[in-house]
């Protein structure tokens, strides 16, 4: 089980190249979003990060919102390039949105102000773990997907669009859809540097 677990890990690859087939049922994808959002650890089990899965024409929404802001904010010579970009993004099957709910954060901070320069960067740490499971869950069903954060760029347009609460900070976004193209070789550093063992 565990060299399972491993070859899963090595594995999970930023793919930029998918498109828009069902690798599985869209009730498998949400039950690996369930199983995230209820198993990745959490500091002091905050549980504090919130998922939103957009499918069909939400996925498609999203992604064109993106597009509007970007051909407003990028000069004409730059923006074809980014567009190519995000239209490979908009041609996969779904997006998982990820956010930080501040509220809950906040109320951690109120209740143990001893750590409370602590709290945002545990909050994002358990956010950052959530995010992997989901990843590496959907790497294993199949899928490919990539992290990206315009987050600064549409986060008031996305609690808007999709009415969300206004204490959830947008934290991440990630595109998936079936495998279209191998990705690039990963390159590795050395370990040495990397990894230190006392024995």
């Amino acid at each position: 089980m565990s060299e399972h677990f491993l070859k899963v890990v090595a594995n999970r690859r930023s793919h930029y190249a998918i498109g828009n087939v069902a690798v599985t049922s869209t009730k498998r994808i949400i039950e690996i979003l369930e199983q995230a959002v209820l198993h990745s650890p959490s500091a002091y089990n905050s549980q504090s990060t919130r998922v939103v899965l957009l499918m069909g024409e939400h996925h498609d929404k999203l992604w064109d919102l993106l597009i509007e802001v970007m051909r407003n904010k990028l000069s004409p010579e730059r923006f074809p390039e980014t567009e190519k970009k995000l239209n490979g993004f908009k041609a996969g099957y779904g997006t998982v949105m990820f956010f930080e709910d501040m509220d809950a954060v906040q109320e951690l901070i109120e209740k143990f102000p001893t750590y409370k320069e602590n709290f945002l960067s545990w909050s994002l740490q358990g956010a950052g773990i959530m995010e992997y499971v989901v990843w590496t869950a959907l790497e294993a069903e199949g899928y490919g997907a990539s992290l990206q954060h315009y987050n600064e760029l549409i986060g008031d347009a996305v609690a808007k669009e999709w009415n969300l609460p206004a204490s959830w900070k947008l934290n991440a976004q990630m595109p998936f859809g079936n495998i279209t193209a191998a990705p690039e070789e990963k390159t590795f550093l050395p370990l040495e540097g990397r990894l230190t063992i006392f024995r």
